[in-house]
């Protein structure tokens, strides 16, 4: 009987480790964002500092392990089989669904997951249990520690509130006593800035972090009942060290919070996180070890023990710690979500990931109302001063150096790390299981908003980052107690469903690593990004070549699949070509969004040349639009079950495919090998292909007149063929512009 059980301790023991691995993936944004985003230290040196924080995190967080054991169920009810059941449900649910928010590089809360995925799994096993009895329904919340669930999950939404607000409240006054010039601010603001810092750090960090520590006995009678004594003493020391790091070792303040901040963040995400990637695994060891000496049958054996306290294993905390480092060190989905959280953030416009959406153009409206109401309150004299506060200064920079910026500067990342430490502690202190995740990422968006990051270019796209992103967070909450419940219940079911659902897991982390590192590669065979460094006509027309070369290679590959496709009214296969004839689509149009930048770039000698970059991305734009409209009109067709085209129709659409196909080789190839003197041979080529479209649309008619008999179909085959007009016709204008600018540089020897 202790086999399989035995067994379930060695997957618990492996998805442990895969949890820890695909968890860090996810948290890394928690303690990285702000030193990242600021650039205040060395990338290597923020990791270092980082791995440290979890080290100390990981030792620390054995008070918060009851979580797991009674934190959202009553033991009690169970029995050791059914906690089982649970506990393996719990982990193959998390896995998956922290994976899969990896995979598309959004921030989710492990906390909320794991919370949630133990009350799914326990209200599925408890309402199995209470269907075998003549237990009434509303037994369940027997079964359920409703009251400390609620409580939790009331925390982990207060959160949201609590940290957005305090985050905005404090940035706003930092930035009112720094401004944008703080590296001219006084000493003693720096010290005190310094002393109020670190003090909060080492406070709510090492005296409330280590409470529920087996280290905390030792310290307790020294702690408690003096903490306003060990706070001003704190403040005063800390200050008077801050004045003299200024003064004579000329050491920025700021930057030394920083890297404070980060391991005082990396160590209360440590302490308060590992609960959800190995408190489960944990409990299931307790459970194992107390059924073992009770020598009492699986299924009959009370789980009570686990309301007890039990000691943690050291040795395991630090061993999952080191898994932890590890991931941090070589995950590169952690790089993508790091990416989410600093876009939202950062200071000034550029390009972004989120599109607009109502909701978000209402808030940033109402925000803009609201605005307009304060100003007509506040004095002029006041008003004024305030903004002088927030007026950023001008940095002479190389132009090469444009996107070498920071996202923001060292006042805001000091104060998101600061404010994160002290909220994420005091939940740890608590022993509340406080979702970090929601906490570091409302005080970023809180100090950003504050810190009038969000200008009128910008507001309406970082809003709906942030409404998309909490979205995504109440989905987790929904997702993880429904899948939680489904694989509990068939575990449930009969135990053969666990190797089954093991081999699940095992095959989606395969396949969404293979679709991660494909869309990786993707992207950096992707030619179209933004860059600050074209400062020349050469350079200009390189990169203007490179985007002709690869636009001309998928527009010749999309178009022939969609006349295949249509012949054979494949949709699965249309709508693939659909999603990436959306993705050329974007890319262009990031390439217009990044025009303003690009201009700015130029150097006074290679301005002139900037109408021709602004013409080929217009005629790519043409292109991509025509290829986008047959694609969709196609899909549409065949998906509404219209008739498929005639074998005359087909065969016409797959001679102009031919010598379309021929036409855009040669525009690849010319453009890739940059040998611009075949440009002329190129455009008297398409002449043929514009004297096919002519024939074909002439002989459509004639079938009209005789023959044809299906609306939907001469709609279809006369809109294909005069978007592909259009779409020569855009070929063509971009091949002549690229000509006449090709002759008019070649007198001044200037390569192409």
């Amino acid at each position: 009987m202790g086999d399989p059980f035995i067994l379930m301790l060695v997957a618990l023991g492996a998805l442990a480790i895969l949890d820890l691995v695909v968890g860090v993936s996810n948290d890394a944004v928690n303690f990285l964002n702000s030193a990242i985003g600021s650039k205040a230290i060395p990338i290597k040196t923020i990791m270092i500092i980082a791995s440290v924080g979890v080290f100390f995190g990981a030792v620390s967080s054995s008070g918060m392990m009851e979580v797991a054991r009674k934190g959202i169920f009553n033991p009690n009810m169970f029995m050791f089989e059914e906690i089982m059941y649970i506990f393996m449900a719990v982990m193959i649910t998390d896995i998956l669904l922290l994976d899969i928010f990896n995979s598309l590089g959004m921030p989710t809360s492990t906390t909320v997951s794991i919370v949630f995925e133990l009350l799914g799994a326990a209200v599925a096993i408890a309402l199995i249990k209470i269907s075998g009895t003549d237990q009434s329904i509303t037994e369940i919340w027997n079964y359920i520690n409703y009251e400390t669930a609620s409580r939790i999950i009331l925390g982990i939404i207060l959160s949201v509130v609590v940290a957005f607000s305090v985050g905005a409240i404090v940035q706003y006054f930092s930035r009112i006593i720094y401004s944008f010039d703080f590296e001219k601010r006084p000493l003693y603001i720096n010290a005190l800035f310094g002393g109020f810092a670190i003090t909060a750090i080492t406070y709510f960090i090492i005296i409330k972090g280590l409470k529920g520590t087996p280290f905390y006995g030792s310290m307790k009678g020294l702690i408690e009942g003096n903490s306003v004594a060990i706070i001003a003493g704190s403040f005063i020391l800390w200050s008077a060290i801050s004045l003299a790091l200024i003064k004579f070792l000329k050491i920025n303040i700021l930057t030394a919070i920083i890297a404070i901040g980060t391991f005082s963040l990396a160590m209360a995400f440590a302490g308060n996180d590992l609960v959800n990637f190995i408190g489960v695994p944990i409990a299931a060891l307790n459970s194992y070890d107390a059924w073992q000496l009770s020598g009492e049958a699986a299924n009959e054996f009370s789980m009570g023990i686990l309301a007890k306290k039990v000691p943690s294993n050291v040795a395991l905390l630090l061993v999952a710690g080191a898994i932890m480092v590890i991931t941090l060190w070589t995950s590169k989905k952690a790089r993508a979500v790091i990416e989410t959280g600093i876009n939202l953030s950062r200071q000034g416009d550029g390009h972004e990931k989120f599109r607009p959406n109502n909701l978000s153009r209402i808030v940033v409206r109402a925000a803009m109302f609201a605005n307009l109401g304060l100003n007509a309150i506040i004095p002029e004299k006041t008003r004024n001063y305030i903004n002088s506060k927030f007026e950023k200064p001008v940095i002479k920079l190389p132009k090469d150096k444009t996107y070498e910026l920071p996202a923001f500067d060292l006042v805001r990342a000091a104060v998101n790390l600061i404010m994160a430490s002290i909220l994420i502690s005091i939940a740890t202190s608590m022993k509340l299981p406080l979702s970090t995740t929601y906490v570091t990422f409302m005080v970023a968006m809180g100090t950003s908003l504050a810190d009038r990051a969000w200008g009128r270019e910008s507001a309406v796209y970082r809003v709906a980052g942030v409404l998309n992103v909490i979205g995504g967070w109440f989905l987790t909450a929904i997702i993880a107690f429904t899948a939680a419940a489904i694989v509990a219940s068939l575990i449930s079911w009969h135990q053969a469903m666990i190797p089954v659902l093991l081999l699940v897991v095992i095959a989606m982390l395969v396949r969404t690593t293979i679709q991660y590192s494909k869309k990786n590669k993707e992207e950096k065979q992707q030619q179209f990004v933004e860059r600050a460094e074209l400062l020349s006509i050469n350079e200009i027309i390189d990169e203007s070549s490179e985007h002709i070369a690869n636009v001309a290679q998928r527009v010749n590959k999309l178009y022939s699949n969609v006349v295949n496709d249509l012949a054979t009214h494949d949709l699965n296969k249309l709508r693939k070509t659909e999603k990436h004839v959306l993705k050329l689509n974007e890319e262009i149009e990031n390439l217009k969004n990044g025009v303003f930048y690009f201009i700015k770039s130029l150097d006074d000698t290679s301005v002139k040349a900037s109408k021709f970059y602004i013409l080929i991305l217009s005629y790519l734009q043409d292109v991509t639009q025509s290829i986008s409209y047959i694609s969709k009109i196609t899909f549409n067709h065949v998906n509404n079950n219209h008739k498929n085209l005639k074998k005359s129709q087909l065969k016409d659409l797959k001679n102009i495919d031919n010598k379309l196909g021929e036409l855009l080789t040669k525009v690849s190839a010319t453009f890739d090998r940059k040998t611009f003197d075949n440009l002329t041979y190129i455009l008297d080529d398409q002449k043929d292909l514009t004297s096919d479209l002519y024939n074909s649309i002439e002989n459509q008619v004639d079938r009209i007149r005789t023959d044809e008999t299906s609306p939907k179909n001469t709609t279809l085959y006369f809109s294909i063929l005069l978007e592909t007009q259009d779409l020569v016709g855009a070929l063509v204008s971009l091949l002549e512009n690229c000509n006449e600018f090709y002759i008019s540089t070649k007198s001044t020897s200037v390569r192409m």
